[in-house]
């Protein structure tokens, strides 16, 4: 007598669930519109000299914001429900950083770029050649994600105070991020 399988668990995620990736990307985009919303509610009205980037950084993040809310709506993912924790966290983040000073940050943006570009990496290889619509629009935000990183570092990201501290904390919040966002 052969057994059936069980349904899997809610919240139970396969390597390749595009769903989950959908998911976790759209948030992890919301997330930084409102990391460079805190930043720039700080450092905007100091007349930064990083405020140029930053603000080129929040429209391209703006940009990909919107092709997640789409693919959202057009594939019917549900979004985390941990929204509001994104919206209040990131923006708690950026402005936190930017009160420390542009380097800071820069510092803010370099760790959470850095993860960005793994996840997507890891992203695009469970992805294969499965979803060619969503490895494309990957493909071209992780090169964004990849360039807003090396332009943290070039407005002097690694000079922060206590960098390396505030780099690592960063990353393992946004590793934390990710992680619930795929399920929750």
């Amino acid at each position: 007598m052969s057994r059936k399988s069980r349904p899997a668990f809610p919240g139970t995620q396969t390597p390749d669930n595009i769903e989950a990736m959908i998911r976790v990307d759209h948030a992890g985009e919301y997330g930084a519109v409102r990391i460079y919303e805190g930043q720039l509610a700080v450092l905007g009205a100091r007349g930064s000299k990083a405020g140029a980037a930053i603000r080129h950084m929040a429209e391209q993040e703006q940009r990909h914001l919107k092709v997640f809310d789409k693919l959202v709506n057009e594939r019917c993912v549900r979004p985390t429900a941990l929204g509001p924790v994104w919206q209040v966290a990131g923006f708690a983040l950026g402005a936190a950083t930017a009160l420390l000073g542009e380097k800071a940050a820069m510092a803010c943006t370099a760790a959470v770029e850095t993860v960005i570009d793994e996840h997507y990496a890891a992203q695009l290889a469970r992805l294969g050649d499965k979803d060619t619509e969503l490895q494309k629009t990957v493909e071209e935000f992780r090169a964004e994600e990849i360039a807003h990183r090396d332009l943290a570092i070039a407005h002097g990201a690694e000079e922060a105070p206590g960098y390396r501290l505030l780099s690592e904390g960063i990353k393992a919040g946004c590793r934390l991020a990710i992680a619930l966002s795929e399920k929750i």
